[in-house]
């Protein structure tokens, strides 16, 4: 009796063992990606991307949704969305409270994708969605990220050669190998996003991220195309500050040249004591009192501003993350035709998602 038992408990063992090996080979040939698009004034490109969306999508030949965050764009995207949300079933569109950032948008997007693969995108169409066939090519061939990788850009020359040479300055001083010329543009696998959605941090910049969690990664050459509609929404000091985001992050080097620069300084401040000293010594009728002071003061001074300010920028960032508040506020989620837009509505549907998953 105990023996039957025990035979078919092995038998149930293994009938479990291999309902989940057939679930995980279904799912690797019939595999789903979801497209997450942040929009941020892109009320009008939001319809283009979507055809070109779908039309890339439905080629693969894979089950596929994709998610639509509007993250408090003051244009009509609202009312875009609510049109195609409502006509096709494979587009779920969130709607922040105000606008927090393209980094916060992703995530809020990957918090609700489903697919075995998400895909990132900008939604000013500057991420050729056609390249999406080739990311899911060197995802099946074993890879669990690929990302785009932009040989030329089209646009201002000068500020093409600026990015270029941050992202090898960025890579040269961080302590994780960063890829060069990548952005956000690309696909990541499951494992990769429940890793990402796992790190505890406020303050996200998640092309340094993706690289930080490590797996197999690689890139694909792509020319990036300029803006379809309108301007950018990046003004040139919103680029320093990216810059900024991206070195305070990944690498202590600014605290290390503080280090150095009080190394040299003391050397050189040493140094001009000696001959000031020896020079007041073999010429005491001229005055060397005033100059040298001011000198030394400027010298110090310079160098004692800047010490506070690097170290500023670190505070800043522990500033941000002790405070602990969320990433976004969602205050609207459609999918389907229908309007979410109540906490308790909004709630009662991400708990419903979560079941089905």
């Amino acid at each position: 009796m105990a023996a039957s038992a025990f035979t078919k408990k092995k038998a149930g063992s293994r009938a479990v063992r291999s309902s989940r090996a057939w679930s995980r080979s279904l799912a690797a040939e019939h595999p789903t990606l979801s497209a997450i698009v942040t929009c941020y004034l892109d009320a009008r490109a939001i319809p283009l991307m979507h055809e070109r969306l779908s039309r890339v999508l439905g080629s693969l030949g894979v089950s596929y949704e994709i998610i639509f965050v509007n993250d408090g764009s003051p244009d009509d995207a609202d009312a875009v969305l609510e049109e195609l949300t409502a006509r096709d079933p494979h587009v779920l569109a969130i709607e922040h409270s105000r606008n927090f950032g393209s980094q916060s948008a992703f995530v809020s997007g990957m918090e609700l994708a489903r697919g075995d693969a998400v895909v990132l995108l900008d939604g000013d169409l500057q991420d050729p969605p056609e390249l999406i066939a080739s990311f899911y090519e060197k995802w099946r061939g074993g890879y669990d990220v690929v990302y785009g990788r932009r040989v030329k850009r089209e646009g201002s020359l000068l500020f093409g050669l600026f990015v270029k040479a941050f992202y090898r300055v960025f890579r040269g001083v961080s302590y994780v190998p960063m890829p060069l010329d990548a952005g956000d543009f690309g696909l990541i696998n499951r494992r990769v996003v429940s890793e990402l959605l796992a790190l505890p941090e406020t303050d996200q910049f998640l092309r340094g991220l993706r690289a930080w969690v490590g797996f197999k990664q690689t890139g694909v050459d792509y020319v990036r195309p300029g803006r379809v509609f309108g301007r950018s929404t990046h003004s040139q000091w919103k680029n320093v500050w990216w810059a900024k985001k991206a070195i305070f992050s990944f690498t202590f080097v600014p605290i290390e040249l503080l280090g150095y620069a009080a190394a040299v300084s003391t050397a050189l401040s040493s140094g001009a004591g000696v001959y000031l000293a020896i020079d007041a010594f073999r010429r005491p009728e001229l005055a060397h009192g005033v100059s040298s002071l001011a000198v030394l003061i400027a010298f110090f001074g310079s160098v004692n501003l800047l010490a506070l300010a690097l170290v500023g920028e670190y505070l800043v960032k522990i500033f941000e993350e002790v405070k602990r508040r969320p990433k976004f506020i969602r205050r609207a989620i459609r999918c389907g035709g229908e309007h979410f837009a109540s906490p308790a509505a909004v709630h009662g549907f991400l708990e419903e998602r979560a079941r089905r998953d």
